[in-house]
């Protein structure tokens, strides 16, 4: 087996990657008021945005105030010095959080800037802003899933705004060390998986915010450790346009692409009811279909859950066909191509 990264390493040391850098962020100096915050914005892209998803659909729920994800250049109009930014960046460097980070210092934001190091540390002690550093030993932003999507939500926590979090981070770090030993043994679910969806295309479908999020972050993992393509989508949504586009070509999909449902208990009923229709009507038409059944004990645990089986699933994919899931060169191709104008 390649791994020149040590991704299986990073993958399986979620649970305590969680609690670590659930630990880091407590007792940070220099954030607002909970009465002095009208909205929370959360800047970054790739691995490091995702946990601005991760926030949306665990703590935005819950939160007396609005939550938007930004991922790009530039910044929502709307932010002031009643909002509450976090900019994250596992390198520091991301072009574009560092011009959003910048543009919502300006407006008067109060950013939480979080990252490895880079610019953006640099710049969180330009502005004197709180700095959340990412501890070291994380071989890529998409193994640090943990070190990112903790310490927003702990700050929500301590600045009033999502009270509890610390009881669902602990409760995932339970779940997902349950699981990380599941997927230890060397016949285990995930390998399996990886081996029935074999060399066709994953599509990964949803159910609700939580679902959404799970699948995304499937999505992502396939197109970077195995280097595949993979598609994603959420349920109720894909029931009124994307179901409409199997069957035409159902002589090619059955060849070229897999179904994998992920399921968890916060479901809408109509939701889990829709998940039974859409497989029926699609299931002649892929080469098979597959559900992956979320476990723990609440909605963040259930959705780190799902994440870490798909990380596994998406290594095992790439250890199958002999490839180094750790390096991604094309993206560093991109990068360096910016770099020079």
């Amino acid at each position: 087996m390649i791994d020149s990264l040590g991704m299986f390493a990073a993958a399986a040391g979620l649970p305590e990657q969680l609690a670590a850098a659930a630990a880091s962020a407590r007792g940070l100096e220099g954030l607002p008021a909970h009465d002095d915050i009208e909205n929370v914005v959360v800047l970054g892209l790739g691995g490091s945005g995702i946990a601005g998803d991760v926030v949306t659909v665990i703590a935005g729920p819950f939160m007396p105030v609005p939550v938007v994800v930004h991922k790009g250049y530039g910044i929502p109009n709307f932010i002031s010095d009643k909002s509450l930014v976090f900019a994250i960046s596992f390198s520091g460097d991301t072009e574009e959080t560092l011009e959003a980070a910048s543009e919502a210092a300006l407006a008067g934001g109060r950013l939480v800037c979080i990252s490895h190091g880079g610019e953006l540390q640099e710049l969180a002690g330009e502005w004197s802003v709180p700095h959340l550093r990412i501890a070291d030993g994380i071989p890529m932003p998409r193994a640090g899933i943990g070190a990112v999507s903790a310490p927003p939500l702990v700050v929500l926590e301590e600045v009033g705004l999502f009270p509890g979090a610390s009881a669902w981070i602990d409760a995932a770090v339970i779940q997902l060390a349950r699981r990380r030993d599941q997927l230890a043994a060397d016949d285990n679910p995930a390998a399996a998986l990886a081996r029935r969806i074999g060399r066709t295309m994953p599509i990964i479908y949803g159910g609700g915010g939580i679902g959404q999020v799970a699948a995304l972050r499937w999505k992502a993992q396939f197109n970077e450790n195995a280097k595949v393509p993979a598609f994603a989508n959420v349920i109720p949504e894909l029931c009124h346009n994307e179901v409409c586009g199997w069957g035409q070509n159902g002589d090619i999909t059955r060849q070229t692409m897999h179904l994998v449902n992920l399921r968890h208990e916060f479901e809408h009923p109509q939701v889990a009811r829709r998940f039974d229709l859409v497989t029926e009507a699609v299931d002649e038409v892929v080469a098979d279909v597959d559900t992956v059944v979320a476990e723990g004990e609440g909605p963040l645990a259930q959705l780190l859950d799902l994440m870490l089986f798909g990380d596994l699933v998406s290594l095992h994919r790439a250890a199958q066909e002999g490839l180094d899931p750790g390096p991604v060169p094309i993206l560093d191709d991109i990068k360096a191509a910016l770099a020079t104008g």
